[in-house]
Order: C-alpha cells, then structure tokens, then sequence
C-alpha cells in the first residue's frame, strides 16, 4: 500500500516562510497526480495546490502568488513553498497521490503549519 509521509509543517510569524514535503514509498504504482489540501479547525478540507504527472499545476484562489507547488515524479515527492503566509493559513496540511488511470487516492497523515498574527 501507498505511504505518503509529510514533513516541514511548524510554527512561523505572519510574513514568513515553510517548505513541506511528501514522499510517497511503498510504490507499485504510477501516480498521476499530487497535491496539498489543508484543513483549518472546525472547517472542510480544502484544496490548496496540486501538480499533475505533466507538470500542470492548479492552485486555490487564496494561495496563488505565495505558494508555489513543484515536483519529482521520478522520486514521487512533491512540495509546497509557502511565502508571505497569513494567520488564515494555518491547518492541518495533507498530502495526497492520484494513481494514473484508476480512481483510487492516498492521503499523508497530515502536518501542522500554524500561522501567529
């Protein structure tokens, strides 16, 4: 089965910065797809950015212009480069793999990024 292990997540001032990444172990198959959701307390999960196979990238209407999503296929990891972070980014930030041609998904336990005003 797929494991998608986070890391990076932590404390940091308004303004600043934090790098996640997600490797994905236990690999018998291909991924099309990764991304980064988050979920704030007492609220849905939501989307945050995602990177496809191809290197196209989609990201929330809150995040363009201070995250920036990239990837190694080849390693299957992918990260998230966070600037300029607000207070309201603060959450639970999960990871997640799309394997190609098939509807199953596998999600990372989640790390914390906590934002002070």
């Amino acid at each position: 089965q797929v494991q998608l292990v986070e890391s990076g997540g932590g404390l940091v001032q308004a303004g600043g910065s934090l790098r996640l990444a997600c490797a994905a172990s236990r690999i018998r198959i291909a991924i099309n797809a990764m991304g980064w959701y988050r979920q704030a307390p007492g609220k849905q999960r939501e989307l945050v950015a995602t990177i496809t196979r191809a290197g196209s990238t989609n990201y929330a209407d809150s995040v363009k212009g201070r995250f920036t999503i990239s990837s190694d296929m080849a390693k299957n990891t992918v990260y998230l480069q966070m600037n300029s972070l607000r207070p309201e980014d603060t959450g639970v930030y999960y990871c997640k793999a799309d394997q190609l041609m098939s509807p199953n998904s596998y999600w990372g336990q989640g790390t914390q990024v906590t934002v002070s005003s």
